[in-house]
């Protein structure tokens, strides 16, 4: 690989007190270089075009790392992020014009930012929320890092939401969805208790649990044959505990009626899972 060219490095100004005054300059003529570059580029051969290019994504691979590091990961992804912010580099470099715009990390950050969160979104959930939530909850840590620098406090959710635009409910869920990033073992000891003591522990356990799913799945395939409405009565009268004459109230029919629907309906479910248990 192509070494950073130590002309840009801060080290290399002799005296260079570091005020931002220099960092800008510094950034200046970094830019300007990379901007010369890029437009040989457009003039070059394909290999000499590569190899430019190679030249101005070393030159800014610092800005890569810094980007990444605004993205809260876990420890172990910290380094695949990188990568994918060197990626997200490499084609900011590729798709930039120098006849359409005249700074680079000013095209360049947000493409990075982009090829990372979509890298965040398509591997880094367990659980899949909707997409807005997953870029939302992504966006979440930084700002409440900085809130927290700010406030010396944690965040509220409405100083989140007033930094982020974004409605106070829709940033409650990112944070409580932020969560489904990871899966949790069952054999995770339960906090302040014994190591003995694990989440599988902690979990209900009905030994007639797998009978009544089973019971249920075939009483949901039974109804299958009724109408929406005969599905209605049933609902109401077995979920809801609703009496014939309220059913009637409900519906607008008789109770009469609601009787001899309710006797049509059960005779047929009884014929339809006498068949069902007949054949398993």
């Amino acid at each position: 690989m192509l070494a950073p060219n130590p002309a840009f490095a801060a080290s290399a100004v002799p005296g260079a007190p570091g005020t931002p005054t220099d960092r800008a300059a510094l950034d200046a003529a970094r830019n300007a270089h990379a901007i010369a570059l890029l437009s040989a580029a457009q003039r070059a051969e394909p290999a000499r075009r590569r190899e430019l290019h190679q030249r101005v994504v070393v030159e800014y691979l610092d800005l890569a790392r810094s980007v990444a590091r605004r993205y809260r990961v876990r420890q172990q992804d910290a380094a695949d992020v990188v990568q994918v912010a060197y990626i997200g580099l490499a084609k900011a470099v590729e798709r930039f014009d120098p006849a359409v715009g005249d700074d680079l990390v000013s095209f360049a950050v947000p493409t990075i930012s982009g090829e990372i969160k979509q890298y965040l979104r398509d591997t880094s959930w367990f659980v899949r929320p909707p997409r807005r939530l997953q870029e939302l909850a992504i966006e979440v840590p930084a700002v409440r890092e900085l809130l927290e620098q700010e406030l010396g406090r944690a965040p509220r959710i409405a100083e989140l939401a007033d930094v982020l635009h974004r409605p106070h409910a829709l940033v409650a869920e990112a944070v409580q969805c932020h969560s489904a990033r990871q899966a949790i073992s069952i054999h995770t000891p339960l906090p302040g208790g014994s190591e003995e003591l694990t989440l599988a522990d902690s979990l209900p356990y009905r030994e007639n649990e797998y009978a009544r799913t089973e019971l249920a799945l075939t009483l949901e395939r039974a109804t299958r044959m009724l109408t929406e409405d005969e599905r209605r009565i049933v609902r109401l009268r077995f979920e809801d505990q609703l009496t014939q004459s309220e059913i009637a109230l409900e519906c607008g029919v008789s109770q009469m009626q609601v009787s001899r629907l309710l006797s049509s309906i059960l005779r047929r479910l009884r014929a339809a899972l006498s068949s069902d248990f007949a054949l398993t």
